[in-house]
């Protein structure tokens, strides 16, 4: 089993940058922003990227690994509370294949059951969240492919780019460094003759017009990534002489080539055309994102502007086990003050991280919804209730601050239960800011414009090309009497008429009929407003508008849609 990256930090790398604590947004922060970006918004640049593992497994369901990968300690029996490597329990209502651990029923009695990233279904759905969620680009790891792994993450190379094209997410692949005895001339045989045909794939990330692939690991100070400056220089080269954007997944003092990192590794790192600095386990609280603004972010992006290399920096939920996340507000106050700093996109580690806890994938909601007795916190842990897909919600908002489409705010304006207290206070609204996708979209008019509550922006469909339909993920089966319909206020939107059905459904595929097609009225002199009300409550999750016709332009138009339950 691979080595966690927790496994080789040092204990006082968090403090190492609080020597002088600074507000979030400085003057110095401002002027980091003079110099022009290296590089045009891409595949990376100006996107969110989340770290995908993919790596576990289970016996039985067909991975050439055939063991408990990355649920248990001994991969040859069944997790339990003296057998594993988790720290966080994961949601699964969204898995159609499931399978029995060694835990205690959980606390609403149901078995104690997981995962496997090999299941096409588990792959499918993670990308589904992803594609729902403003997850731009995925990074899949990979680690050490000669040894018994190997066999197994070849597969799963395979299942991410099959996701990814369903579900039109980027994705590129990370070799992560780690115990690869052989790694200068392995690294380059596994690129050559097995890797680099993923990047005939449309889903493949591009960057300047060329394949991503980022290595994870060099000038490490650890025992585990003990390789030459010259050595990984030659890797990072080689990876540029075949045409390849190459990211480095790099220590977290880079620059200063101390604590975390070895001295002499300045020509690695700026060799790299982007520079990534790890982040997990260095900061736990706002004032420690505050003091890495302060003494190392704002440093390290003026370091990559004077050296032409894009900046990267990683973005953090926070351990759940060790309670670090505030219910999101640690990692809100790191999407503000990286935007604010003028960063070229956000790495958040990880998406499916159960083993460290830092995973944005659905979570146990409460202590009902992991194993009894277990010992495992649910993310309403600190009293705060949230839904089990409110860190992926967060980094839906974190990344439309990014692309500039919500205003800057240090207020978090993310809910953690949908239809709970936003920044206007409590709404009832059961879509507010929930993922929403859609048929298709029109330039920058993306679907989640329709639940972001603000009247201005909208969701367009491609034009002269219905039907078309929009919908909303209301992350769990509800009850809905009532949906709101909106365009813009501005008098500039003139009366029209959209003919839309209502449909739902319970798991995203199959769908009923909630309100037949009709010709809805648009008309701002009313606020461009329209109700649909059920005949009758209709327990639903995901609520879908078919759109066939609209007098005022030829494509499907939403600026809201809100979703009752009276």
């Amino acid at each position: 089993m691979s080595i966690s990256r927790r496994t080789v930090l040092l204990s006082a790398l968090a403090s190492t940058a609080a020597g002088g604590l600074a507000a979030a947004g400085t003057t110095t922060a401002t002027a980091a922003q003079a110099a022009p970006a290296a590089s045009a918004p891409g595949d990376v640049v100006g996107k969110i990227t989340v770290g995908y593992q993919g790596w576990f497994a289970c016996p039985g369901d067909g991975a050439p690994i055939n063991s408990w990968w990355h649920w248990s300690a001994n991969g040859g029996q069944p997790p339990s509370p003296s057998n594993t490597t988790l720290t966080s329990w994961p949601d699964m209502r969204d898995y159609q294949h499931t399978y029995p651990t060694a835990y205690a029923n959980l606390g609403t009695g149901q078995p104690a059951t997981l995962f496997s990233s090999w299941d096409d279904q588990t792959v499918d759905t993670h990308f589904r969240w992803m594609a729902e969620n403003g997850c731009d680009t995925a990074a899949l790891q990979r680690f050490d492919p000669v040894g018994g792994e190997g066999p197994t993450r070849d597969g799963m190379a395979q299942k991410v780019r099959t996701a990814a094209e369903a579900h039109g997410v980027k994705f590129y692949v990370m070799y992560d460094v780690t115990q690869w005895t052989n790694m200068q001339s392995e690294i380059k045989t596994d690129w050559t003759n097995k890797m680099k045909a993923h990047t005939a794939s449309a889903a493949y990330a591009r960057q300047n017009g060329m394949p991503v692939v980022c290595v994870w690991g060099f000038g490490f100070s650890d025992d585990h990534r003990d390789f030459t400056a010259p050595a990984c220089l030659d890797v990072v080269n080689w990876f540029k002489s075949q045409g390849c954007y190459v990211i480095g997944g790099v220590p977290t003092h880079w620059r200063a080539g101390t604590d975390d990192s070895r001295p002499g590794f300045a020509d690695v790192y700026h060799a790299f055309h982007m520079i990534s600095p790890w982040m997990v386990g260095r900061i736990s609280t706002v004032a420690d994102a505050d003091n890495f603004l302060a003494n190392l972010n704002t440093g390290d992006l003026a370091d990559c502007r004077a050296h032409g290399i894009d900046y990267q920096p990683c973005v953090i939920p926070g351990n759940l086990q060790a309670g670090d996340r505030a219910h999101g507000d640690l990692m809100w106050r790191q999407f503000y003050n990286l935007t604010k700093l003028g960063v070229q996109g956000f790495y958040i580690s990880m998406f499916d991280e159960f083993n460290e806890g830092n995973q944005i994938a659905k979570t146990a909601e409460t202590a009902a919804d992991v194993p009894a007795g277990s010992g495992f916190l649910a993310l309403d842990e600190d009293g705060t209730a949230c839904s089990a897909d409110y860190y992926l919600r967060l980094t839906n908002d974190g990344g439309r601050m990014l692309k500039q489409q919500i205003a800057l705010t240090p207020n978090r304006p993310t809910p953690p239960v949908p239809g709970g207290t936003g920044p206007t206070g409590p709404t009832g609204d059961l879509a507010l800011r929930r993922a929403a996708s859609a048929s298709s979209t029109t330039q920058a008019y993306s679907a989640s414009n329709a639940v972001d509550g603000n009247a201005s922006t909208y969701w367009e469909s491609a034009n002269n090309a219905f039907p078309q339909w929009w919908q909303v993920d209301l992350g769990s089966a509800q009850p809905v009497k009532r949906l709101v319909l909106t365009l813009p206020p501005d008098a500039a939107w003139a009366s029209r008429t959209q003919t839309v059905a209502v449909l739902g459904s319970a798991d995203g595929r199959t769908f009923t009929t909630l309100s037949a097609a009709a010709g809805r009225a648009f008309d701002p002199a009313t606020g461009n407003s329209v109700t649909v009300s059920l005949a009758s409550a209709a327990t639903t999750r995901y609520v879908r508008l078919q759109f066939t016709a609209n007098t005022g332009w030829p494509a499907g138009q939403l600026s809201g849609v809100s979703v009752f339950s009276s």
